[in-house]
């Protein structure tokens, strides 16, 4: 199957719009019933721990939500879907991927969030959605792009809700 689906293109105008994407990104993956694989990609300070605390509140995590920049992982079991939210910054080789049981994560229905998912290069699997985010103006610019049919089908439903709708 071709994915090659049209980039969605969002302007986020402050932090609070970042994490309603994240909401967004949360409720898709809820109505879609099943798990995803997503790579969050951008500079330091564009917003990605942003958006995945928006993703944990959509999913009902009222506590804190901080990069597991350290940790590597910082698991979200309690969650439906279960989620995973990985900051691969420090990792020295993809191989320290291996050791710490990271295809353990992919099985079944889970979300899993991906910050610098280029450093886990030839250990990730490939990715169903790809969030890249940048500075733009006085915001952020996020371009999602679908790389699974499971994209697809994720990016269309966010493309078709109000992100704005979505505040918690």
């Amino acid at each position: 199957m071709d994915v090659a689906a049209q980039e969605l293109s969002l302007f986020l105008k402050d932090e609070v719009a970042t994490e309603n994407l994240g909401r967004g990104l949360a409720t898709v993956v809820v109505q879609a019933g099943q798990g995803a694989i997503v790579f969050l990609e951008g500079n330091l300070g564009t917003g990605k721990t942003t958006l995945s605390r928006g993703v944990m509140r959509g999913l009902g995590h009222d506590g804190a939500v901080k990069s597991p920049t350290y940790t590597i992982v910082e698991p979200y079991e309690h969650l439906s879907p279960p989620a995973y939210h990985f900051d691969l910054y420090r990792l020295g080789d993809p191989e320290e991927l291996e050791y710490m049981g990271i295809r353990d994560y992919f099985q079944g229905q889970s979300l899993c969030l991906i910050e610098w998912p280029e450093r886990g290069q030839g250990i990730l699997p490939d990715p169903d959605l790809w969030i890249r985010l940048s500075v733009s103006g006085d915001g952020r610019k996020a371009l999602v792009s679908a790389a699974t049919a499971v994209g697809v089908g994720l990016q269309a439903r966010l493309a078709a809700i109000p992100l704005s709708s979505v505040r918690g």
